[in-house]
């Protein structure tokens, strides 16, 4: 039903959509593909990885404060899936009792039942889909099992678009890293030429000089070839 749903999200990265509009994209298709004109709902997706930023998006902004204050507080239905690894259900938020403050919230903003799951990623990376409906009982009648076929197919969409994403950040590091070294690999040379010593001691010059004066080897390296070919941009050739 959802086969679609990873193929979405496939076109998004390819078009270099960022985590962010990415996974607001799929925050949105699924209020729409879960939702009836009788029984609206809001969807909030968190996402964390190592290193970077946690993003959390939703369909409503309400649905995004409603995830925020989650985990401002570390209780709701969310935060207990994502400990658990299993989806979390509240059918009535009337009648909850397991978070009193969390259950409160979210029905002043008009919300009586919700469905927390987590997303299936990478084992570095952890999401959560929270789908919130302003209908008591909101997820019966089959609406459960079409929301784990829906977090099922948008899992194998992210997983893939995250693994997408980091193998273009790793050829950028290695891209700039090369570029970085090329520098340092002319200046080196024309202290050599220069002091007439060699690869070693040439080296040291420049690790000292960037030690000494708290600047970065690279900048360090770049100053030395401007003293000695004037301004203009060291470009490196490689093919990827």
């Amino acid at each position: 039903m959802f086969a679609a749903v990873a193929a979405h999200v496939q076109d998004l990265v390819l078009a270099d959509t960022d985590a962010e509009g990415l996974l607001a994209a799929v925050a949105g298709h699924a209020a729409t593909a879960l939702g009836t004109p009788e029984c609206g709902l809001w969807c909030g997706i968190s996402l964390a990885r190592p290193k970077k930023p946690l993003v959390v998006v939703g369909s409503d902004p309400r649905a995004r404060l409603l995830m925020l204050l989650e985990g401002r507080n570390g209780d709701g239905p969310g935060v207990d899936a994502d400990r658990s690894g299993a989806g979390v259900l509240s059918p009535d938020l009337s009648l909850e009792e397991r978070w009193p403050d969390y259950a409160g919230a979210a029905r002043r903003q008009g919300i009586a039942s919700v469905l927390c799951l987590p997303l299936q990623l990478d084992d570095d990376a952890t999401g959560l889909v929270s789908i919130y409906s302003r209908r008591r009982d909101g997820f019966a009648d089959g609406g459960f099992e079409r929301a784990e076929g829906f977090v099922a197919q948008a899992s194998k969409g992210l997983t893939l678009a995250l693994r997408m994403t980091k193998l273009r950040e790793t050829r950028d590091g290695m891209s700039a890293a090369m570029k970085s070294r090329t520098v340092i690999d002319l200046a080196t040379g024309a202290i050599m030429a220069q002091n007439k010593c060699d690869q070693d001691s040439a080296f040291r010059v420049l690790l000292n000089a960037s030690n000494s004066r708290n600047l970065k080897l690279r900048d360090v390296a770049g100053a030395v070839i401007t003293s000695v070919a004037g301004e203009g941009r060291v470009i490196t050739y490689f093919d990827e």
